[in-house]
C-alpha cells in the first residue's frame, strides 16, 4: 500500500486541524506522521530551514487558485507574510474577515472547507512525480498567476456588465451578469433582495444587499438627512398585515415592496427573499439551499401576480447570490440553487430577461464558469497616452 492510501482523509483532516491550532512555529514539536509521510513522497528540492510538512502545506496552498479561499487558508495557517507568529484566534479572525463573517460562522464552515481543500491539494501533491511543480488554475490574460500577489495596477480595465450566453431549456439565452454595488443597478424592473425570516432589514449604512438596497430607496434632504425610509416602513406594515410582528415567517417567503428613490433609476419592485434563519443567540444565520431555490421560485410566482399591474408590464429581474454574504454559503452553491428556479421558470416563460449582480470579478467569472463552462478574456489593455498605435 502506498504512503498516499494509508494517508486516510479523516487522518490528514486532523493532523491540519492540529497545525493551525498550534502554528508553524511549533512544526517540529508536533507529531503529524500522515502529513510527515505525504511530505516526504513529495520530496523535492528542501526549502532552506523550512520544515518539509510547513512547504507541502505551502504548495497546496498555492494551488487553490486564488480569490478568498486561498488568501482566507494562508491567514488561517500563519503563511501570510508577518502572520507566522500570530495566535491561533488572530489568524482566524483574520481569516474570517475574507468571507465578512462572523468568527463562529467561519469556524463552523469556511474553516472546513479551507481543511478540505488543502488536504485535497497535499494528496494531489504526493501523487506528483516528485520534484515538480503541483498544479495551478490557468490564469486570465493580463491576471497574475493565482497564489501570487499583485505587486502593481492592472493593466486592463474589466467590464462591469457581461452578456452570458446561457443554454436553457434546449436554447441560448442571454444572461446580463452586472459586476458593482447592487444600488447602482438601472432600467431593470425589479431587484431580489435577500432578508431574514423575520423580514427585518439590516442598518442603512451596512454593506450588505439589503442595507444597500434600503439606503438607495430612502428619500434624503439635500443634506443627506433621511426624510423617508419607504422600504422599511412597508415591510413593517406587510409583516404586521400578515401577523408576523415577532415571528419568523417561513423560508422562502417573498414580499413586494415598492422602491422609493430606486424608482429614479428605473427600478420598480423588490422582492424580499427570506432566505436566512437566523441562529438563536448568536449573531449568525444559516441558509439552506433549498430554501433559495424555493424563494427564487416564489419571486417569479410573485412577479406574474404583479406584471400585469404595470404599464409596461413587468419584464426584467435581478438576483444576486442569495445567502452567500452573512449567510455563508459558498457562491457557487448559492448559484446553483438559484439557477435551478431561475431555469425552470424561464424556461416555462421565456419573456423574462434574467440579469444577476456580484460586487467583484472573482465572483463574477465563478458563475461565468459555471453558466457557460469557460471565461471571456478582458479587454486589451488601453495604449498609454503617447503610444504609437
Amino acid at each position: 500500500m502506498s504512503r498516499t492510501d494509508q494517508a486516510d482523509h479523516a487522518t490528514l483532516m486532523e493532523e491540519v486541524r492540529v497545525v493551525r491550532r498550534a502554528g508553524l512555529l511549533r512544526l517540529r514539536e508536533l507529531s503529524l506522521p500522515a502529513l510527515a509521510a505525504l511530505a516526504e513522497a513529495r520530496g523535492g528540492p528542501p526549502a532552506r530551514g523550512r520544515h518539509p510538512v510547513e512547504a507541502l502545506l505551502r504548495e497546496a496552498v498555492s494551488a487553490l487558485g486564488g480569490g478568498s479561499l486561498q488568501s482566507a487558508a494562508e491567514y488561517t495557517f500563519g503563511l501570510t507574510p508577518g502572520t507566522r507568529d500570530w495566535a491561533p484566534a488572530d489568524r482566524r479572525s483574520r481569516a474570517a474577515q475574507e468571507y465578512g463573517v462572523s468568527v463562529e460562522r467561519f469556524r463552523k464552515h469556511h474553516e472546513v472547507v479551507i481543511f478540505g481543500e488543502v488536504v485535497d491539494g497535499v494528496l494531489r501533491a504526493a501523487q506528483e512525480p516528485p520534484g515538480s511543480p503541483l498544479p495551478v488554475p490557468a490564469a486570465r490574460p493580463g491576471e497574475p498567476r493565482p497564489g501570487v500577489r499583485r505587486t502593481g495596477a492592472r493593466t486592463d480595465v474589466p467590464p462591469s456588465h457581461r452578456t452570458l450566453r446561457v443554454r436553457v431549456a434546449g436554447r441560448h439565452r442571454a444572461v446580463v451578469l452586472h459586476v458593482h454595488c447592487v444600488s447602482l443597478l438601472r432600467d431593470v424592473d425589479a431587484v431580489v433582495s435577500p432578508v431574514n425570516t423575520h423580514f427585518v432589514l439590516p442598518a442603512a449604512y451596512k454593506s450588505s444587499v439589503a442595507a444597500m438596497l434600503r439606503q438607495a430607496a430612502a428619500r434624503l434632504s439635500p443634506s443627506g438627512d433621511v426624510l423617508a425610509d419607504p422600504v422599511h416602513d412597508e415591510l413593517v406594515r406587510w409583516t404586521a398585515d400578515r401577523g408576523l410582528d415577532g415571528r419568523a415567517a417561513r423560508p422562502g417567503t417573498v414580499a413586494v415592496t415598492g422602491t422609493g428613490a430606486l424608482a429614479d433609476q428605473g427600478v420598480r419592485l423588490l422582492l424580499h427573499a427570506a432566505v436566512a434563519v437566523p441562529r438563536r443567540g448568536t449573531n449568525d444565520y444559516d441558509v439552506h439551499p433549498d430554501d433559495v431555490t424555493r424563494a427564487v421560485t416564489q419571486v417569479f410566482a410573485r412577479l406574474a401576480e404583479e406584471r400585469p399591474r404595470h404599464r409596461p408590464p413587468l419584464r426584467s429581474v435581478a438576483l444576486p447570490l442569495l445567502g452567500a454574504g452573512r449567510g455563508g454559503l459558498a457562491p457557487g452553491e448559492s448559484l446553483r440553487a438559484l439557477w435551478a428556479a431561475v431555469e425552470a421558470e424561464t424556461a416555462r416563460d421565456p419573456r423574462w430577461a434574467v440579469h444577476l449582480v456580484v460586487r467583484d470579478h472573482d465572483n463574477a467569472d465563478l458563475v461565468e464558469r459555471m453558466l457557460t463552462g469557460h471565461v471571456s478574456p478582458p479587454p486589451t489593455a488601453l495604449p498609454r497616452p503617447g503610444a504609437s498605435r
